[in-house]
């Protein structure tokens, strides 16, 4: 049997991105793992809610950004306010695309990942 542990974007300012994350969907680090070497860092964040967190992958010596080939891939995010959730990422300028007819939109991250934003539903 496996369940859901974490899932890495790879970044390339890690202050930039932890604060992006932290005032777009309150993600706040629970660890980190720095090397011996010091050539990258790992912090992983979570939501407080659930277990499974975000690995953010800072490589020290990386200056390029990273090929995103077509982006068809997300990591989505729910709420239980989508107005509130909506506003405050429209105040933001990080809303990249919206389906109105879905009740979705996406936002996306300062090393262009997109975040699906979604209701949250009964279960």
């Amino acid at each position: 049997m496996f369940t859901f542990n974490h899932f890495n974007f790879n970044v390339l300012d890690l202050e930039r991105s932890l604060k992006f994350y932290d005032e777009a969907l309150g993600l706040k680090p629970v660890r980190e793992k720095l090397a011996k070497d010091g050539s990258f860092r790992l912090v992983f964040l979570g939501d407080g809610v659930t277990g499974f967190q975000l690995e953010l992958t800072y490589l020290v010596d990386r200056t390029e950004p990273y090929d995103l080939g077509e982006c068809e891939f997300h990591l989505a995010m729910e709420t239980p306010d989508m107005e509130a959730a909506h506003a405050r990422h429209e105040a933001m300028g990080c809303i990249c695309f919206e389906n109105p007819s879905m009740g979705i939109y996406f936002i996306e991250d300062p090393d262009g990942y997109w975040i699906e934003i979604i209701p949250q539903r009964n279960r």
